[in-house]
Formats: C-alpha cells, structure tokens, sequence
C-alpha cells in the first residue's frame, strides 16, 4: 500500500506540475495574442486617423471641393511667396493627439450632414455659411488659435517688416489679449453675410487675405 501510495502521490505532483506550468504557456499565448491584437488595431487606428487627415480626404467631397476649397486656393495660404502651404487638416485638425481624436469625434457628425445632404449644393451651403463659420470661430477662440500658433508666433513677429496697420492692429490685439481668429476671419474662406457678425472684426473689411 506504501508503494502505490508513493506513485499516486508522484503521479498527483506531477499532475499539478503540469497543470500549472500548462496555466502558464496558456495565460503566456493570451498575453501574446492581445499585444500583436493590440499592435494591429493601433496600427489599423493610426493609419485610418492619417489617412482622414490628408488634403485629399477633406475634399473627396464635393460639398469641401466646390466651395470652401475653391475659395482657399485664391488665398495666401495656399499659393504665396516663401512656398509654405497650410493645408485643410493644418487649420482644422490639432496636432497633439489627444485633440485630435477629440476632434474627429466631434466631426462624425458631419457624416451625417453628407448623407442627408444639408449642404449639397452651393445653395444649401450659402444659406448655412455663417452657422458652419460661427462654429469655427468659436472652437479656434476656445483654443486660443491653437492651430494658427502651429505656424505663427507673436513673440517670434517683426513688427518692422509689417505694414503699419497690420503692425498697429497686432501690437493693439496682443495687448488686449485678443487671439488670431478675433480678427483673421476672412484670412481663408468667403465671409458670410455680416447680418449677425461685426464687419471689423474680419482683416480687411470681409476681404480674404
């Protein structure tokens, strides 16, 4: 009886051995599979986010391309003399990551606006031009110009080689702590009708820069 007692005690031993060190391979194959599942989906989440922060996807629509993207290419943002070009998703999209999704959450519900075509004609898109521009001016003002102040710094500014209105208007602004949408509202699109809107507050009489 000792004797089977000592082989089913060893048999028993060896049971447990190999449960836990199976526990071990399987928890190990689980951690596997959720790091590469992981490394995918981030991979498929990042490339998606670049790929809907191109020039090219903000205008693959034709209520983008046949309006506010015809207006932009009259500006200087697009075509002037130092070549620098600052594209839809560079005015529109943070560039901290953070914001960003934020960001593109908040514009998902223009998905719906495309497929109840809200603004799909030039039409449609006129009589709500100054709903969908006021929405803008009031994000950059909650963000203090953020994406302005990815290509434009005050403190880096010549006042010099400015013009004298354009000096005056800047030293006058940033000492009232006004931010660059507060008075650059024309600097891309066609203003709006200025039923509701304060003409000085847009550079150059509603003239687009």
């Amino acid at each position: 009886m000792s004797g089977a007692n000592a082989d089913n005690n060893i048999l028993t031993r060896w049971w447990e051995a190999l449960k836990r060190r199976s526990a071990l391979y399987a928890m190990g194959s689980l951690v596997g599979v959720g790091v590469i599942t992981g490394v995918v989906f981030w991979g498929g989440f990042n490339t998606a986010m670049e790929a809907t922060n191109q020039e090219a996807f903000c205008i693959s629509c034709h209520e983008m391309e046949e309006n506010v993207y015809r207006e932009y290419k009259d500006t200087i943002h697009y075509n002037n003399r130092s070549g620098v070009r600052a594209t839809c998703p560079d005015c529109h999209v943070p560039n901290e990551w953070t914001h960003k999704v934020v960001r593109k959450i908040q514009a998902s519900k223009e998905l719906y606006g495309k497929v109840m075509g809200t603004i799909d004609t030039p039409e449609k898109f006129e009589a709500k031009r100054l709903t969908l521009a006021q929405r803008e001016w009031n994000r950059m003002k909650k963000t203090d110009s953020r994406e302005c102040r990815n290509c434009h710094d005050y403190n880096s500014m010549d006042y010099t080689k400015q013009g004298r209105r354009g000096r005056t208007m800047h030293i006058e602004g940033f000492d009232a702590e006004k931010t660059c949408i507060d008075c650059h509202k024309g600097i891309a699109h066609s203003l709006p009708a200025m039923i509701e809107v304060d003409p000085s507050a847009a550079m150059g009489d509603g003239r687009r820069h």
